[in-house]
């Protein structure tokens, strides 16, 4: 004759806890992998965008590796300090892409790489992440619309600070009707980055301290 083990409230107690961490473990690991896999693509994607931002005859090196660090400063948005890539051909520097956030899209807030030339003039914007509605204010993708290469060969010359809003609040950039929220934080990002790039123009043109000593060696 069998005996059925004894299910007292203590056992059983032990046997869920068992049970418990166990999911707890393996959820934990199973996140640490995805988390690492999330970030990597998120990285390559981040890394396509800024290859899109940059004409290819403005650089002949690779910006990805030639960085400078901007602390948080409150026109790109950021709460982090953030690298910039640097562009540089015949060893000097030609463009900068900032990071920047737009704090106040309709979904939460958007993140963007700003490329800007040495004279100031935009080379190109695009979006790195976004939270806005299907199919209204998602249209700053360039991957559903070009509205996004509007800011292309802008500058703060070319366009007064009164300028740098969407149409209907009396500026010159175009924006979907019913969707207007989403762009209005674009070009208030854009523009807020384009100042910030003005102020700390010598710093982010800096020769990247990689270039600095491969001179010194020469």
């Amino acid at each position: 004759m069998s005996l059925s083990p004894v299910w007292t409230p203590a056992r059983a107690v032990a046997v869920l806890l068992a049970f418990a961490l166990l999911g707890t473990g393996v959820l934990a690991y199973t996140y640490e992998i995805t988390r690492s896999r999330i970030e990597h693509n998120e990285e390559l994607a981040k890394l396509s965008l800024l290859a899109q931002t940059l004409p290819r005859d403005l650089y002949d090196n690779n910006p990805v590796e030639d960085t400078i660090t901007v602390p948080p400063d409150d026109l790109l948005g950021t709460s982090d300090a953030l690298p910039a890539y640097i562009a540089t051909k015949h060893g000097r520097a030609t463009a900068v892409v900032l990071q920047a956030i737009a704090p106040d899209g309709y979904g939460g807030p958007i993140d963007l790489l700003v490329a800007v030339r040495a004279d100031g003039e935009i080379t190109g914007v695009r979006v790195v992440s976004e939270h806005e509605t299907p199919g209204l204010g998602d249209y700053i993708e360039i991957t559903r619309s070009p509205w996004i290469t509007l800011f292309d060969k802008t500058s703060l010359s070319r366009i007064p600070d009164d300028g740098w809003r969407v149409q209907k609040d009396g500026g010159v950039f175009a924006y979907r009707t019913g969707a207007t929220i989403t762009p209005r934080a674009v070009v208030k990002a854009v523009h807020h980055a384009l100042l910030y790039f003005r102020e700390h123009r010598q710093a982010l043109l800096a020769p990247p301290k990689r270039l600095e000593a491969a001179h010194e060696r020469h």
